[in-house]
């Protein structure tokens, strides 16, 4: 089963305009991040588990700040059972390899020692 992704720093994906609505995608690709907010948690409502949807609301934290809450997205990502993803490239990811990406770009975790 192939799912589509919208355009987030991690990747760039071609979507349907219809659909592309549905996972952010013009929101994404106009910076517009608080309306994409807006439509991604509004469908992860209605769609919890969509990779897609965790996915792009992730890049949005990223990008907006929020680098736990976008580590916590991409982690449950990866708890659930891959997905593969077409890219813009159109090389076919899986959305475990996409979930990974984001992590590697996330801000490290700080952590105290003594």
């Amino acid at each position: 089963m192939r799912t589509l992704i919208a355009p987030v720093l991690i990747a760039i994906m071609a979507t349907p305009t219809l659909a592309a609505d549905r996972v952010g995608y013009t929101s994404i690709a106009s910076g517009d991040l608080a309306q994409a907010e807006s439509t991604l948690v509004a469908e992860r409502r209605i769609f919890p588990s969509r990779p897609e949807l965790m996915l792009n609301l992730a890049a949005v934290y990223q990008r907006t700040g929020r680098d736990a809450a976008a580590r916590d997205l991409y982690r449950s990502v990866l708890e659930k059972p891959a997905v593969m993803m077409d890219m813009p490239s159109g090389e076919i990811v899986s959305s475990h390899d996409v979930a990974d990406r984001g992590i590697a770009r996330l801000t490290p975790a700080v952590f105290a020692t003594r």
